[in-house]
């Protein structure tokens, strides 16, 4: 059953079209990679799916009970971030934000979703440490927990292991496709097109100044390629 759907899409900024998406159905359960080179739209791809900019044509609907509030969003940190002064039980249940609704303070249903993200991203030692005094690998598993907490079938993650060292990488990826396994469907943004082949089901790929084609790989993994026009 198809968790998101795009129709005739046009993305970019002040009415300046930089990328042009085709029809494009995600699957629950796919692993979708997002590749291409910096400015072609990758990113503002993802953010049209939230919601945080709205396309300049065509739409974007999804399916399967999946609402836009219960997407999980791994964005690319800032050094600002990385610094923040809370502990990593507070980063993670702020992912629950969504499902709070207007009251003030977390349940324990929210406490207790939290705990299981924790657990499941192996962070729960951490949970009393500052997040500012951990590792790149350690902070990137806390804020992939968070957004768990947001996501009920649905995660996008944009480029989740830059900066690792390659044990936090691979311990990374471990994650994800474990996280996929157990039906989370995932759309990510990848340079790393060695993770990208091993991973992922369909590939999206976004090249600059570009005519539209779609390629279809007769591997069973990736299954299918898109290229799209920016």
């Amino acid at each position: 059953m198809a968790v998101l759907k795009t129709e005739n899409v046009s993305l970019g900024y002040e009415g300046r079209v930089i990328a042009k998406i085709p029809d494009i159905r995600v699957n629950a359960g796919d692993y979708i990679c997002i590749i291409g080179e910096n400015g072609a739209g990758k990113s503002t791809l993802v953010r049209t799916i939230l919601g945080l900019q709205e396309p300049l044509g065509g739409k974007i609907t999804f399916g399967d009970g999946v609402k836009r509030n219960e997407i999980g969003y791994l964005p690319q940190q800032t050094d600002v971030q990385r610094d923040f002064p809370a502990s990593v039980r507070e980063i993670v249940i702020s992912g629950c934000q969504a499902r709070n609704g207007f009251r003030p303070f977390y349940g324990r249903d929210s406490k207790r979703l939290a705990a299981e993200k924790m657990e499941q991203t192996g962070v729960s030692e951490l949970a009393d440490r500052s997040y500012r005094d951990l590792s790149g690998g350690q902070q990137q598993r806390v804020l992939l927990a968070r957004a768990l907490c947001a996501a009920r079938k649905l995660i996008l993650l944009d480029e989740p292991v830059a900066g690792l060292d390659p044990n936090a990488t691979e311990d990374m990826y471990d994650t994800i496709e474990a996280l996929n396994k157990t039906g989370i469907t995932v759309i990510m943004i990848s340079h790393d097109m060695e993770a990208t082949h091993k991973y992922a089901s369909h590939i999206i790929h976004v090249k600059k100044n570009s005519e539209f084609s779609v390629n279809v790989n007769e591997t069973d993994k990736p299954r299918s390629r898109m290229t799209l026009q920016a």
